[in-house]
């Protein structure tokens, strides 16, 4: 099942963060102040609903057992890891400890963005499965 699962949340996932994200979230999501913040709740919001409606179809159309709290928890994981990656400085901190100067300069914290995103699906699908 978790298989299954990690295709079904990486697929939300990519929809979620690029034919659903809007410029406006994508510019200012990391922002400080409530323009910022605003974009980035809608951007993890955007995340929330699409991650619901995937795992909904795996349970419907894959007849996938699923926890329904486990997938809750599943999906606030999703959102609340989502929000504070795209907060920008996690991934930033990250690449300064990790002495990754060069690669930041060469558009390296694009692909760290993903690969904590990823990381959290993955945790999630993990969770999800080995709850239910």
């Amino acid at each position: 099942m978790f298989a299954s699962l990690f295709v079904l949340l990486y697929v939300a996932h990519l929809l979620s963060d690029y034919p659903l994200q809007t410029d406006h979230q994508a510019a200012h999501k990391a922002g400080a102040g409530a323009c910022g913040w605003r974009a980035n709740l809608a951007h993890a919001a955007t995340h929330l609903v699409v991650t619901t409606v995937a795992l909904a179809a795996g349970i419907t159309v894959l007849g996938l057992d699923v926890n329904p709290i486990a997938a809750a928890a599943g999906v606030v994981w999703i959102g609340v890891t989502h929000s504070v990656i795209d907060r920008r400085w996690p991934v930033a901190r990250w690449m300064t400890f990790a002495r990754q100067a060069g690669f930041a300069q060469h558009g390296g914290a694009a692909h760290v963005d993903q690969t904590a995103h990823l990381t959290a699906l993955a945790i999630a699908a993990l969770a999800i499965a080995g709850l239910s």
